[in-house]
């Protein structure tokens, strides 16, 4: 919010909409009284979930969202969350930074590692009391 515009062409947003048909791409909503207040999307290979975006339109919303995102994430066996960028909101939440090396051994084997089923994604719901 604030910004004077957005990266998210219809490019993007076409692709992502293939990538989600493909059983990729996916997003942790955060619902308040029928209305969405926030969120996070990214894309899913193997056992690696590379965050995309987070979005919030209610104070701490998309907070919520990162901790929903990484308790489905721990369940479901992914060792690692892409965050892409270190800020202090992901500092603050316990988000670690490791080296590039240490990075990219990690993609190698996660991407290989088994998917769970897809349909975990549409059928996962988180419940958090704030």
């Amino acid at each position: 919010m604030g910004q004077p515009g957005t990266w998210i062409s219809r490019e993007i947003i076409d692709a992502y909409d293939e990538l989600h048909r493909r059983g990729h791409a996916h997003s942790v909503e955060v619902w308040e009284d029928g209305e969405l207040v926030g969120g996070i999307y990214g894309v899913a290979i193997g056992r690696l979930f590379c965050g995309e975006s987070m979005f919030s339109w209610r104070n701490g919303a998309s907070k919520a969202a990162l901790v929903g995102l990484t308790g489905l994430l721990h369940r479901w066996g992914f060792p690692l969350l892409d965050a892409q960028v270190t800020n202090s909101h992901l500092l603050s939440l316990g988000a670690i930074e490791i080296s590039r090396a240490m990075f990219l051994d990690s993609v190698r084997v996660l991407v290989q590692a088994a998917a769970p089923d897809t349909g975990a994604w549409h059928d996962a719901t988180v419940s958090l009391d704030l």
